[in-house]
C-alpha cells in the first residue's frame, strides 16, 4: 500500500472521499497538491508493527519488530528530528541491539518511504524483491544519509549493522501500521524532547527492546495508551502487545480516527515473513516448544492455552480489515481503466461505486476469486504446462542470471544477458513498463507477480487498490506484446532448451 501525504489521511470525510477519488483516477499532481495546500490538516502517530523473519532467533520467538510512525515528524538527520515540510510524508523512527554506527545511538529515523522501499518517491518503489536489490538501496541510502554516522568499516560492511533494516523493509517483510490522529503541538513536544535527549544506546531484550522503546514514545502523545502483557510475553514486552494495547486504546477513543496500513512483502526471491506472535501463542502453536514443557510441567498445556485464548488473541490483518486506511496508492489505476481491462464478467464484481470503503481497499472474496479465474484464463493461453511450470521459476532466473542497478532516483533495473544477447528490465513501479524495459521479460515479471499475489494468504497480499494497478499493468503489457506479436524479441532467445545455461525466459505461447 502506497501511503499519502500524512495531511490527506487525516482529513474528514468528505476530504478523504475527494483523495480517494483524485487517486484512483489516476491524478498524481492533484494528489501532491492535496498535501501542498492542507498543511493545517491533522497528522498521524502509530505504531508500526513488523512480520517476523524467518531466520535467528525471529525464527523462534516470532516476536517480529516494533517502531513508531509519524507523518509530521521528519529527519533533520538521522538523528535528529524536525516537523515535516509541504509534500513530505513522514517518518519512522527504530531502536535495535547495535544499529552499528560509529556511535552508539539509540534510535534512527528514516523518511518513511525510505524506510518501506528504499527510495523516497514510491512511484521508483521495487515490485520485485531480492537481497541484491535491498543491498543496493541499504549503501545508497548509506552513500546519500549516513555518510557522517557510518565511516567505519564495521557500519560500512557489516550485515549486522541494524541500520539496514530501516531501509526498503517490504523486501524482507510485511508491515502494519496503526495510527491515530496527533496535534501540531504534541508533534512539536516530541521534537523538543528527543532533540533536548542524549541518544545513546541503552538497548536490553528484557527490559528496554524495540518495543519498551515504542511504548515510551506512543505514551509521551497519550499516557498509558499502550502497555506489557507479562503474562503472555513472560514478563517482557512484545511488538504485538504493544500493538494490541494501542489499538483497544484508539478504540475506546472514537476522536482518535484509529486507522490501520498495510505493506505486503514485495513478492520476490528473499524469505516470507510470518505473522507476528506473544509468547504463550507461539507456544500454542508450536509443537514443537509446546511438547517438551508439557513434559516438564503437566499444567503447561492448559495454562499456556488459556492465557492466550483468553488474553492473548489479536489478529493484524483483521484490524485492519475493520479499520482500513482509506487511501489508495498515488499510482493506482482508475476504476474505469481496471474494469475496461478485465472480461464483462468482472464489470458487475469491479464496481467500485457499490462497495464500501473497507472492501474497495481490501476487496472482497467474489473479487478475489473472480480475478484468480480470469488469470486463470490468462495463463491458460500462455503456452504448454511445463511453459506455464516454468513460470514458477522466474524470480529466482532473475536474480541468478541478472545484473541488478540502480538509477539516480533509486529506481532499480537488471540487465540479464544469455546467448550472445542482452536485454534490460525495469524492477520498479515508475519503470516496468518503460520503453527501456523488454517487453516479453516485463510481461513475464507482472504475469509472475500477480501469480504470487493471488496465491498469497491474506496478511501476505497486497491491497485490491494496488492489485488494480498491477492488473492494469499486466493488461498494458500484454498488449504490448500482441502488438509486437509479428516481431522476434530478445526474450524469445533466452530459452534453456536453446542453451542449457540460458536463461529459463520467458514463456512463449499465444499472446
Amino acid at each position: 500500500m502506497l501511503p499519502l501525504n500524512s495531511a490527506v489521511a487525516n482529513i474528514r470525510a468528505p476530504l478523504r472521499w475527494l483523495s480517494w477519488i483524485l487517486c484512483a483516477a489516476k491524478i498524481p499532481l492533484a494528489f501532491w497538491l492535496v498535501g501542498i495546500v492542507s498543511p493545517a490538516a491533522s497528522a498521524d502517530v502509530g505504531v508500526v508493527l513488523n512480520e517476523s523473519l524467518d531466520e535467528d532467533v525471529d525464527r523462534i520467538t516470532s516476536t517480529g519488530h516494533s517502531a513508531i510512525y509519524f507523518s509530521r515528524v521528519c529527519p533533520e538527520s538521522p538523528v535528529r528530528l524536525r516537523l515535516c515540510g509541504p509534500g513530505e510524508q513522514g517518518s519512522v523512527m527504530s531502536n535495535y541491539i547495535n544499529i552499528g554506527e560509529d556511535q552508539p545511538f539509540e534510535w534512527n529515523i528514516v523518511p518513511l518511504a525510505v524506510y518501506l522501499y528504499g527510495v523516497e518517491d514510491p512511484r521508483n518503489r521495487p515490485i520485485f524483491g531480492s537481497y541484491k536489490i535491498k543491498h543496493l538501496l541499504e549503501e545508497r541510502y548509506r552513500q546519500k544519509y549516513l555518510a557522517e554516522y557510518c565511516a567505519g568499516t564495521s557500519c560500512m560492511t557489516s550485515p549486522k549493522a541494524e541500520w539496514r533494516e530501516m531501509v526498503a523493509a517490504t523486501l524482507i517483510r510485511g508491515v502494519y501500521i496503526f495510527a491515530v490522529d496527533t496535534t501540531v503541538q504534541q508533534d512539536q513536544q516530541l521534537i523538543a524532547e528527543f532533540n533536548d535527549s542524549a541518544n545513546k544506546n541503552h538497548f536490553n531484550g528484557v527490559t528496554r527492546n524495540c518495543a519498551d522503546f515504542t511504548k515510551h514514545v506512543i505514551n509521551t502523545y497519550f499516557p498509558h495508551a499502550t502497555k506489557s502483557d507479562y503474562l503472555n510475553d513472560f514478563g517482557m514486552t512484545s511488538p504485538k502487545a504493544v500493538a494490541r494495547s494501542f489499538t483497544h486504546y484508539a478504540l475506546r477513543h472514537s476522536e482518535s480516527q484509529f486507522r490501520v496500513m498495510h505493506f505486503a512483502q514485495v513478492p520476490g526471491t528473499t524469505k516470507r515473513s510470518r505473522k507476528v506472535r506473544c509468547g504463550t501463542e507461539q507456544l500454542f502453536h508450536s509443537g514443537k516448544l509446546l511438547i517438551p514443557m508439557a513434559f516438564i510441567s503437566y499444567y503447561t498445556v492448559p495454562v499456556v492455552t488459556t492465557t492466550y485464548m483468553v488474553t492473548g488473541r489479536f489478529r493484524p490483518e483483521a484490524e485492519f480489515e475493520h479499520h482500513p486506511a482509506p487511501f489508495p496508492p498515488a499510482t493506482v489505476s482508475s476504476p474505469r481503466d481496471f474494469r475496461s481491462e478485465n472480461p464483462a464478467a468482472l464489470s458487475k464484481q469491479l464496481d467500485d461505486s457499490s462497495l464500501s470503503t473497507q472492501e474497495q481497499i481490501i476487496g472482497t472474496s467474489a473479487q478475489w476469486k473472480d480475478l484468480s479465474k480470469s488469470f486463470a484464463s490468462i495463463l491458460a493461453d500462455v503456452g504448454s504446462a511445463d511453459e506455464r511450470h516454468d513460470l514458477n521459476r522466474f524470480f529466482k532466473h532473475l536474480d541468478q542470471y541478472g545484473t541488478a542497478y540502480l538509477d539516480e532516483n533509486g529506481a532499480a533495473w537488471m540487465d540479464i544477458s544469455a546467448n550472445g544477447k542482452s536485454a534490460r528490465l525495469g524492477l520498479s513501479a515508475g519503470n516496468i513498463l518503460s520503453q527501456r524495459s523488454d517487453p516479453a521479460l516485463s510481461y513475464e515479471l507482472l504475469l509472475t507477480r500477480a501469480s504470487h499475489i493471488l496465491k498469497s494468504p491474506k496478511h501476505g497480499r497486497e491491497t485490491m487498490l494496488e492489485f488494480k494497478q498491477d492488473w492494469a499493468n499486466l493488461q498494458r503489457a500484454s498488449a504490448q506484446i500482441t502488438a509486437k506479436k509479428n516481431s522476434v524479441t530478445l526474450a524469445n532467445n533466452l530459452s534453456p532448451r536453446k542453451d542449457p545455461r540460458a536463461l529459463d525466459l520467458p514463456i512463449s505461447g499465444n499472446r
